[in-house]
């Protein structure tokens, strides 16, 4: 009996020995294989964490982000110590302890599994977590957990505890799209990591574990109880003390949801440079953490985004109140919570928020709002609304909101001076750019009212006539064929068979005639007439070459006498950028956006090089190329003159109300007012302004009435840091005086002659000199005189 024990011991134990042998053998096999598996953790010492991009005026101001991950990486030294202690006290207590996996925190979810018979996420240490998200799936396996094992142990071996922890910290996901502890700051709190208190800090570091279950926002009594476990493990290690402890504790929950911090509003412009750097970069660009900083002025663009919707809904309310957006049916019992769910749908437009009439009495209504709030309107906020009628008219003004609103009307409000008002959304639209017409930079876009609503850019996309604000390059062509700024034509009736198929009519605006007429004043007063008689004298073939040179594309340009009044199709960005060469004395330049972009560490990738002005009294950029010159310096100047009429005593006399001697521009009015432009200048800012329906229709007003008084505006700041700045003359340009009735040049004592700029070459006639004898003028002013054109005063029809 006892020889067969001994034998069944001694068989069972070499079976053991050979069984755990085997055992051992593969799992030496196993772990050497894994191990040349496992993935190269060098690449963690320099690893790429997904940055949003961003995009910032040239100040720095953000715009936009872009990106489905919020992140803002730090540095372990930019991590508060408590946060750290927090997390650790938390989620890894032996972080600096063990070598990357605790066999005791493993140990502890064997034994879970053996009880429960399921797998458990618990016994992961940081170092695993790390392993884990930037190595592994998310797939719960022995194998997989293997290799994080593996990984962990082998990450601990190469980077010290700090780069591990900072890894962790900037990687791990905690809600809200927050990538990282400094993300989840600016989300939750609006701060940077360094501005949070000890509760804040507790909360973020409680999130780990379950950043949906635990989050402050939407679920804030269990974040509670998260932070102040966490709390309460800080001060039992000792990391805070009893009355920080008690401070922190009775602090409430006050996270709440924290976008980026967009500091201007920009959106057409965000568009602009994010459509470009995709089609660069594809999906790449939403992750590399590129920032570009723009040519935009942010206090600039600031105005203009207030002032385009300032003046839409003036607009609006100048031509009536079309009515309720919506009207429901409202039981006398029907509650607050029914009310929201019906106004849910409806979404807030700019500072337009949508709102359902509860009450009416005589001179107030009250609104609830999507939020809950129950606000009051006021008869001054009401008393606007004139029913609108067709062709811009409105009907009687109200006596009473009982005129205006009934209960269950679903209406739009904004605050107005301290006050709610009953508004509309606008169905017009408008748009505004301004540049700087040495070199192109774009200070100002605004390519509609909303862009959420509609991502129409109108500066970029809206091909219109321009009517009246084209005339100043039909009157540069003929200035450059002979005709000067005192030649006299003729603003009579005329018949024109200018298509082939029906005879034209054209008139001026007023359906007035004035007979013999300056350029200056034909130019200043938008003569209709004057200008299809100059293009006919000078021809449209000559007139179309001529004007692309201000970048009008030939195609665009029709070949007919229409042209005259504008009657080509322009982007509001192409009839800036050919103002801008009236601006700058003659050169052509290209706007752009991109003024530089830097990568996440602050590496400057690209500085943008524009074309330049480069005339001799200019300041050139180093490294800058010029710009070409397509128009004489002295023809620019004698537009300029011109345009500066319009202001002095033309259309746009409203501009005479900022007090400057330097600015100058164009109205244009389309026919049947569908577009109404304005488009002015300093001599170093160039803004255009439009307004016109998507779906051309009359807009019932004038570019002077509507399009200028928001360039005033615009302008009236803008120009609060520019210092008045006079366009001197070219040495080719001389002052003579003339008769104002006929354009011949008067005696320098004549009372009633007025001085005008001419080319030293075409200088008119003397009056009362029957030999036309100008030798004496030759010989002190050292020019050649030249009368008329030759057809300039004859009748051309």
């Amino acid at each position: 009996m006892k020889k067969k024990l001994s034998f069944f011991w001694r068989t069972g134990l070499w079976s053991l020995m050979s069984l755990g042998f085997v055992v051992g053998f593969f799992m030496i096999v196993g772990y050497l294989y894994l191990s040349s598996q496992l993935p190269d953790v060098e690449s963690l010492k320099n690893v790429e964490l997904q940055v949003p991009l961003q995009i910032f005026t040239k100040e720095g101001q953000l715009i936009q982000e872009y990106g489905e991950k919020r992140r803002i990486p730090l540095t372990y030294n930019q991590i508060p110590p408590t946060l750290v202690h927090a997390l650790l006290v938390t989620e890894d207590q032996r972080f600096f302890e063990h070598s990357g996996v605790d066999i005791f925190g493993l140990g502890r979810a064997a034994i879970k599994m053996l009880q429960t018979g399921t797998k458990s996420q618990g016994g992961s240490t940081i170092t695993m977590q790390v392993a884990r998200n930037f190595f592994l799936d998310r797939k719960k396996t022995f194998l997989r957990k293997f290799n994080e094992i593996l990984l962990a142990i082998k990450i601990d071996q190469e980077l010290p505890k700090e780069k591990i922890l900072e890894l962790y910290l900037n990687k791990i996901y905690l809600g809200n799209r927050a990538y990282g502890v400094g993300a989840a700051a600016q989300i939750y709190y609006g701060k940077n990591i360094n501005e949070l208190n000890i509760s804040e800090l507790a909360m973020i570091a409680g999130l780990p574990q379950a950043p949906s279950a635990h989050n402050p926002i939407t679920n804030p009594k269990a974040a509670k109880l998260r932070r102040n476990h966490v709390l309460s493990r800080l001060y039992e290690e000792h990391f805070i003390t009893q009355q920080q402890y008690e401070e922190a504790i009775t602090q409430p929950v006050n996270a709440s949801y924290h976008g980026p911090q967009i500091q201007v509003h920009a959106p057409y412009v965000a568009e602009m440079i994010r459509q470009s750097l995709y089609t660069h970069f594809g999906e790449d660009a939403y992750t590399q953490g590129l920032k570009v900083y723009t040519t935009i002025q942010g206090k600039l663009q600031n105005s203009a985004d207030l002032l385009v919707e300032k003046h839409l809904l003036n607009y609006e309310k100048r031509h009536g109140y079309r009515g309720a957006t919506k009207h429901f049916s409202l039981a006398q019992n029907s509650s607050n919570e029914e009310i929201i769910n019906l106004i849910k749908p409806y979404g807030s437009v700019n500072d337009l928020y949508p709102g359902v009439v509860l009450s009416v009495q005589a001179q107030t209504a009250s609104v609830l709002l999507k939020d809950k709030e129950i606000i009051t309107i006021p008869w001054s906020g009401l008393s606007w609304a004139k029913p609108a009628l067709k062709h811009g008219w409105t009907g009687r003004a109200p006596s009473s909101a009982y005129n205006i609103l009934k209960r269950g009307d679903l209406i739009y409000v904004r605050k107005e001076d301290n006050h709610w008002a009953l508004t509309q959304i606008p169905n017009v639209e408008a748009a505004l750019i301004s540049i700087n017409p040495k070199n192109g930079a774009i200070e100002s876009l605004v390519g509609g009212f909303n862009f959420y609503s509609s991502k129409f850019n109108h500066v970029t996309q809206s091909i219109r006539q321009p009517g009246s604000s084209f005339k100043p390059f039909i009157y540069a062509a003929a200035l450059n064929k002979g005709y000067s700024l005192a030649s006299i034509v003729n603003d009579s009736p005329i018949v024109i068979n200018d298509t082939g198929k029906s005879l034209w009519r054209p008139h001026n605006d007023n359906n007035t005639f004035n007979g013999p007429t300056r350029i200056r004043e034909a130019l200043a007063y938008s003569r209709n007439l004057v200008s299809i008689r100059l293009l006919d004298d000078i021809g449209i073939d000559y007139a179309i070459e001529f004007v692309s040179r201000f970048g009008f594309n030939k195609s665009s340009l029709p070949h007919a006498l229409s042209l005259a009044l504008g009657s080509l199709s322009v982007t509001p960005m192409e009839l800036t950028t050919a103002y801008a060469i009236i601006a700058n004395g003659g050169y052509r330049i290209d706007p752009y956006l991109i003024d530089h972009v830097t990568s996440r560490h602050g590496e400057t990738l690209l500085v943008a090089n524009p074309a330049c002005v480069c005339q001799a009294n200019e300041t050139k950029l180093a490294g800058n190329q010029c710009a070409p010159e397509v128009i004489p310096n002295d023809l620019a100047f004698l537009v300029h003159s011109a345009l500066q009429s319009v202001i002095d005593h033309g259309t746009a006399t409203a501009a005479k109300s900022l007090e400057r001697k330097d600015l100058a521009g164009k109205t244009g009015t389309t026919n049947e007012q569908v577009d109404a432009w304005f488009a002015g200048y300093h001599p170093e800012l160039v803004t255009v302004t439009w307004f016109g329906y998507d779906t051309p229709h009359p807009l019932h007003e004038y570019g002077s009435t509507l399009a200028l008084p928001l360039w005033i505006d615009f302008m009236r700041g803008a120009l609060k840091n520019l210092p008045e700045k006079i366009i001197t003359p070219p040495e080719s340009i001389v002052t003579f005086k003339i008769n104002p009735q006929n354009g011949m040049r008067v005696d320098d004592n004549d009372r009633n002659g007025i001085e005008e700029y001419f080319r030293a070459d075409e200088v008119p006639e003397a009056e009362n000199d029957p030999n036309n004898n100008m030798s004496s003028d030759i010989e002190e002013h050292g020019i050649n005189a030249n009368p008329y054109p030759s057809d300039s005063q004859e009748s051309l029809f």
